[in-house]
């Protein structure tokens, strides 16, 4: 599938972009395209697209999160903050970019539903299946 990686440029924080300046430890963060991934793997799309922030193990121990203004979640107390019920709709609505994060300043980061959207080529469908698989993997990780 050929994917117009200008088209889909995005705040991606690769682990390599943070470096420390003379007398100071400021993290910059580097922008690039979104890699192509398998909609069919949450747990490859959120190696992918969240894991340089918010950790491998989605602690919110990412290798780039002190380049953010709030550090990031810790994505696997989600149920356990919010009474035990894994927020499904809320963390869809977050990928949508439908609800506002603190921690991403503007909402440059994460409005992953128009990324996968130029991803798919506008299929809709393929959007639902990436955000469906990425939301059951973030509620896989769940604290029990």
């Amino acid at each position: 599938m050929r994917v117009r990686y200008g088209a889909c440029m995005v705040a991606i924080l690769i682990a390599g972009s943070v470096t420390s300046r003379s007398q100071e430890s400021k993290s910059t963060v580097k922008r690039e395209a979104a890699p192509v991934t398998s909609p069919a793997s949450g747990k490859e799309m959120f190696v992918s697209y969240c894991a340089s922030c918010h950790g491998k193990d989605a602690k919110g121990n990412g290798p780039a999160a002190n380049a953010l203004k709030q550090l990031p979640a810790d994505l696997t107390t989600l149920a356990k903050r919010n009474g035990g019920k894994y927020p499904a709709d809320k963390v869809n609505s977050i990928l949508r970019g439908q609800t506002t994060l603190m921690a991403h300043g503007d909402q440059e980061m994460p409005v992953w539903g128009p990324v996968f959207w130029r991803m798919s080529q506008g299929h809709e469908e393929q959007v639902q299946m990436r955000i469906a698989n990425l939301n059951r993997y973030l509620e896989s990780l769940q604290e029990k």
